[in-house]
């Protein structure tokens, strides 16, 4: 029998860049295409030490913030990941930027049965699917080569996502399976703007 995991891990740099950018923006639940990050006027360091977060890869942060219990949740720090970084924004409207791998994008898929809501990118901190803390199947397939990337039994997190790692560049099948029911869809890792939180996955 498999063990059940919450991630997939598909290679990647252990390296993150922080950077500090000028504005600021706040993030409430799921974010729709045009909600991507500016900000910042206060040391990211400092907001990662904050909360705990500081020496962690970008891996380890996203996989983290991702992996955060409901009743942990915090109004003073939301987040969002987009297929370039993972922004992080105090109570004070500070955000501190880590880029994602520059060979990986991070997607987080929440299948579901009757409930979801529209979101672009994924807001670890915000988002919230049905199916939480569920076992699944899950397979993604190179749509060109037909080469399998992610064959792997998982759970969602407390959120209801599962979070994958995929090569950047590339189109996508992905097939998630949960008690008998499938849903299949189209996932993308090609474009700097590439969808990172998928609610679209009906299973039936």
């Amino acid at each position: 029998m498999k063990n059940f995991r919450p991630f997939p891990k598909y290679g990647g740099t252990k390296t993150a860049a922080i950077t500090v950018v000028v504005g600021a923006f706040l993030l409430t639940g799921c974010t729709a295409a045009n909600d991507s990050p500016s900000a910042s006027s206060a040391s990211g360091a400092e907001i990662l030490a904050e909360n705990g977060l500081d020496g962690l890869d970008v891996r380890e942060l996203v996989e983290t913030l991702d992996a955060i219990p409901l009743d942990e949740r915090t109004e003073t720090l939301t987040t969002s990941i987009t297929a370039e970084a993972v922004t992080l924004t105090d109570q004070h409207e500070h955000t501190a930027e880590v880029r994602l791998p520059s060979n990986e994008i991070y997607v987080s898929v929440a299948p579901y049965r009757s409930q979801t809501h529209d979101c672009y990118y994924h807001s670890p901190t915000g988002c919230l699917g049905e199916l939480r803390n569920a076992d699944v199947a899950v397979t993604v397939t190179d749509a060109t080569t037909g080469e399998t990337i992610v064959d792997e039994e998982m759970r969602t997190l407390d959120n209801g996502f599962v979070g994958i790692w995929l090569p950047r560049g590339i189109e996508t099948s992905i097939s998630i399976t949960h008690d008998g029911q499938t849903a299949t869809s189209k996932l993308s890792s090609v474009d700097d703007d590439a969808q990172t939180c998928l609610t679209t996955m009906r299973l039936a």
